[in-house]
């Protein structure tokens, strides 16, 4: 198996066991240059809420979009869109990453704004 193979297996054992608590599942999703965030329903079928660097007011306010600084932004950014939509607890899915880097960011940044998982 190849290392994204391996990822997407993990990743896919992740979702199974969120699948399961039936809870709002907040996704990230990196590349080299830009990082993801996004928070689907419970079934998967829809997403509430969203937050990347590529999106102009993040991407102008940190610069560089793909370190640690930027994740950050990221994080902070979806946790308040989730908080003015209701969405007060997820679950989550870092899509077979390793936590830590980037992925940790934006989930420390989210925390501190008051999103729980």
């Amino acid at each position: 198996m190849g290392k994204n193979e391996n990822r997407l297996r993990r990743a896919a054992k992740t979702r199974a066991r969120i699948r399961k608590s039936e809870t709002k599942r907040l996704t990230v999703h990196r590349t080299p240059r830009h990082i993801y965030a996004q928070i689907n329903n419970e079934d998967g079928s829809r997403t509430l809420v969203s937050a990347s660097t590529v999106q102009a007011s993040i991407r102008d306010a940190v610069g560089n979009t793909g370190n640690i600084s930027a994740a950050q932004a990221v994080g902070k950014a979806l946790a308040e869109k989730a908080l003015e939509s209701g969405i007060l607890v997820v679950a989550f899915d870092r899509s077979g990453y390793k936590y830590h880097g980037r992925v940790k960011a934006l989930a420390e940044a989210a925390r501190e704004v008051g999103l729980k998982f």
